[in-house]
């Protein structure tokens, strides 16, 4: 028995798909396919919100070196502004490695639902409904890879 994807709730073996406890034979199986949702806008919104937590920094300090010059002018001040500036951002490099962390992982997890379907005896069956793109992915290839390798399509002729 060969396994091709395996976590806490979906198995995928050369013998059978389990999906939280149901289990669907692979002989039994004649077609795979997908469906994608709709497009999340919460998470759209949070990528938006993250960016602005990225730019914002940036954004305030050429407000302080503006402001700066339009109080006084003088080159002292523009010097401390820049110096705490810098020191800010400095101390900011860290949080934004989580943000940038964080950004990564809202595109590895994506912004809409995918489902993985299949035809189990003669019927469509919604084996999952996902947002996570990554496990998707895996396991829509897993149960492809099983399929063909216990049904495989006949040779094409030339």
């Amino acid at each position: 028995m060969v396994t091709y994807y395996d976590d806490r709730s979906v198995q995928v073996t050369s013998n059978a798909v389990t999906v939280n406890g149901d289990a669907y034979p692979i002989a039994e199986i004649s077609e795979v396919w997908h469906h994608r949702g709709s497009l999340s806008w919460r998470v759209l919104a949070g990528r938006g919100a993250l960016g602005a937590a990225m730019i914002g920094p940036l954004v305030f300090a050429a407000l302080g070196i503006a402001l700066a010059f339009w109080l006084d002018g003088s080159a002292t001040v523009t010097v401390a502004v820049v110096g705490i500036s810098i020191l800010i951002g400095l101390a900011a490099g860290p949080i934004a490695d989580q943000l940038f962390e964080y950004f990564d992982r809202s595109y590895a997890r994506g912004s809409r639902q995918r489902e993985v379907w299949i035809r189990w005896r003669g019927h469509p069956v919604r084996l999952l409904r996902t947002p996570d793109a990554l496990r998707f992915g895996q396991i829509y290839r897993a149960v492809q890879r099983a399929v063909e390798a216990t049904n495989p399509a006949p040779p094409r002729r030339r």
